[in-house]
Order: C-alpha cells, then sequence, then structure tokens
C-alpha cells in the first residue's frame, strides 16, 4: 500500500483491494477473473494516530473515495474507509443482495486483516439504506439465500459480521423508493415512452396542474408513480417467466427506462419544504435530467430492476430494514440537500425502534456539501460524528 498523492497534510491515503469469491451462473459485471470478486478499498487515516474503530462507507455504485467528508474525518482524528462495491460506477445489472455481500467482505477484512476491533457504518445518499439493510442481516443472523428474482444466491451469516453501530448521512429510505417518488408519472407505455399525458407531464407548459400543486394533484401523481413502477415489475416477470419457461435460466435482458427525474418537490418548493433550491436536483436541471444519461434507472437488466427499482421486491429497503437495527445510530441530515430531502431523513430517523439515536440537522447544507458555506457544513457534520462515536466509548 503507497500514500497517495494529493492526500490532506497530516493523513495518508491508503489503496487496496479485498477480495473475495463466489461461484456464479454468469458474470453482471465487466471485466474480473472468473468467480474472484475484487473492491477497491480507500483507507483514509491520520498519520501516527491509531485508533481501534474504522468507520466504512459503500455505496451501492458510486465511488466516494474522494468525498471531502473523507478526508475531513481523517483530519479529525477518524480512520476511514471507502469500499467500493464490485458495481462501481455502473448499476446496470447490480443485485443488492451481492452488495450487501461485498459490505460483509469489507468489515470481515477491517476487523481481522486490519486489526480494528470496532466498525461504523457510515451510509452515504444511497449507502443509508445498503447499510441499514446490511445490519438488519447481519443482527437477523440467517445470512442470505436467494434475490427477489428467485436465484438462488447464499451467503453465510458469518461472513456478513454485525457492525457496532450506524451513521447514515444525507440518505434516502431506498434506490426503489427514491426511484418511485422521481419517476415521470406522465408515461403511460413504456414502448411509447416520449407520448406523455399532459395533465401529468410536469415539465409540460399546457398541463393545467402547475406549482403550487394541489393536494389532490400530488396524491393523483404519486398514485401513478407507483402504478408505473408496478407495470415495469409486471413486464419484467413476465419476461423472466418466459426466459425460464424457454429453459434460457441463465439469460438477461436490457432494457432503457425513460423519464426518471420528475418529482414534483423539485418544482413546488412547498413540496417536502427546506432550504434547497427551487427546479434544481443534484443533477442539474431536473428537467433536463428526466430524460438525459444518468437518471436512476435509465439502464436495467430484469433481475436488477427486481432487486433493486422494484417498488414491492426490492428488499433494501432502510424503514423496513431498521425494524431489526439494535445497534446506536446517527441520522445526520442536511436541510438544503438537493438529492436526499428532509422527509427521508426525518423518515430514517423515525423508523429505529430503540432511543440510542440520535437526529441532526445541518442547517443551509446541500447534499455534497457545496456553496461557499460548504467547509462550515462538513465541519458541522464531523463535529457531530465525532460526538457520536464519543459516546460510544
Amino acid at each position: 500500500m503507497n500514500r497517495q498523492p494529493g492526500t490532506p497534510k497530516g493523513c495518508e491515503r491508503l489503496a487496496y483491494v479485498v477480495v473475495h469469491r463466489e461461484d456464479a451462473a454468469f458474470s453482471d459485471t465487466y471485466g474480473g477473473g472468473g468467480n474472484i470478486i475484487g473492491l477497491d478499498c480507500h483507507l483514509v487515516r491520520p498519520i501516527d494516530t491509531p485508533s481501534d474503530t474504522a468507520i466504512i462507507f459503500m455505496h451501492p455504485t458510486g465511488g466516494g473515495m474522494y468525498l471531502p467528508i473523507m478526508s475531513a474525518m481523517a483530519l479529525a482524528g477518524h480512520h476511514v474507509i471507502w469500499a467500493n462495491s464490485r458495481y462501481r460506477g455502473t448499476d446496470s445489472a447490480l443485485i443488492m443482495e451481492k452488495v450487501v455481500a461485498d459490505l460483509g467482505a469489507a468489515v470481515s477484512d477491517a476487523r481481522e486483516r486490519l486489526g480494528y476491533e470496532k466498525v461504523m457504518l457510515c451510509g452515504w445518499s444511497g449507502g443509508g439504506s445498503l447499510s441499514t439493510y446490511y445490519q438488519s442481516v447481519a443482527e437477523l443472523g440467517a445470512g442470505i439465500v436467494d434475490t427477489p428474482a428467485g436465484d438462488p444466491y447464499e451467503v453465510a451469516a458469518d461472513a456478513l459480521p454485525p457492525a457496532d453501530g450506524l451513521i447514515i448521512m444525507a440518505a434516502h429510505i431506498s434506490r426503489h423508493g427514491t426511484l418511485t417518488e422521481w419517476m415521470d408519472a406522465s408515461i403511460l407505455d413504456e414502448t411509447r415512452p416520449f407520448d406523455r399525458d399532459p395533465a401529468l407531464n410536469l415539465y409540460d407548459p399546457a398541463n393545467p396542474n402547475q406549482p403550487t400543486y394541489s393536494a389532490e394533484f400530488l396524491t393523483t401523481y404519486r398514485d401513478a408513480q407507483i402504478a408505473r413502477n408496478r407495470r415495469i415489475t409486471a413486464w419484467v416477470k413476465d419476461e423472466l417467466a418466459g426466459l425460464r419457461s424457454a429453459g434460457a435460466h441463465n439469460e438477461e435482458r436490457a432494457f432503457v427506462v425513460n423519464g426518471t427525474m420528475a418529482d414534483p418537490r423539485w418544482l413546488d418548493p412547498t413540496v417536502d419544504p427546506s432550504d434547497r433550491q427551487p427546479n434544481h436536483c443534484y443533477l442539474g436541471e431536473p428537467r433536463i435530467v428526466n430524460d438525459g444519461p444518468v437518471g436512476l434507472a435509465r439502464f436495467s437488466t430484469l433481475r436488477s430492476w427486481l432487486s433493486q427499482w422494484s417498488f414491492d421486491d426490492a428488499r433494501g429497503d432502510a424503514l423496513t430494514a431498521a425494524a431489526d437495527v439494535t445497534v446506536p445510530v446517527l441520522v445526520v441530515g442536511n436541510t438544503a440537500d438537493d438529492a436526499c430531502t428532509p422527509s427521508h431523513t426525518q423518515r430514517l430517523f423515525e423508523a429505529i425502534p430503540h432511543d440510542r439515536k440520535k437526529l441532526h440537522e445541518v442547517q443551509g447544507a446541500t447534499h455534497y456539501y457545496t456553496g461557499e458555506n460548504g467547509r462550515e457544513h462538513i465541519a458541522e457534520a464531523v463535529g457531530v460524528v465525532g460526538e457520536f462515536l464519543a459516546a460510544q466509548q
């Protein structure tokens, strides 16, 4: 492990790979060595400052090893690991159960090879629901047996050691829940995605429903979003059933999902009110993002849809998983978050069933702590994390 250039003064960045193995009928990641799974990891820590605790980040697909929060935590004296899942950079074939297995490998490595006595999971953004889902599976102690598509996928309980605590930062409730809240409800036929219902099209000037939206319209719109998700899910299940009935048990189908950034809250600041900028989301102007190339679930596959995006079938739901979490939990939200809005923060906090939990909101902070006060916002968040960790000693 070599120190990398550009590391903040007083800290070192160590890059390494965690390797684990599993048998699979086909590959759902590009490259690799058969049944060998390699996880790209970065440990950022202060030089000559030992610690018995590692803070581990993992996002299902995002590579956040250079997020400012990583270096800021290390400069504050913490040992921080960003562990990339096998799906870093692409979620078109992502299976959440396999991401849980990856996180288990990173936790095991931190304890067994790196020698950390305690491990705190830090779920940033999409990592919040992942970390909560992981902790639920780990504490239940039954391991994993299959995926929502019904494919066998066995991970032993001892490969998923529970963490000693959860830190949930700038997080949403789940990938499937967030996608559904963002879906363009005006798409009624996936084969004709640009023939949109004008009464539901948020970006159509002729739509009589304009901000500020009525409660009746919001109810209609939210119901239509869920209905659209379920229509896609029904098609996915039919496709899988057709393949299997034809004996093509390992075959897949790739498809495009258009219109995935049409949440009324981006256009109407009275919906889930906060300090966020109107007509803006973390990826830019929502109307452009809605059909742009980097939207959630833009490119998907049958099995991935069921595991990652299906409103009724995906299991990585923090609100459900939280019921099984017994360790201390810190929830940190940002009041100007332009991705994971404050209602998600509140729902995450309320879902934790015990009283060893703490909620803190950073006033005016965006999702990535950008803007002229970004440094102060990061410092505040890191300070709250430090207080939380100190209370666990």
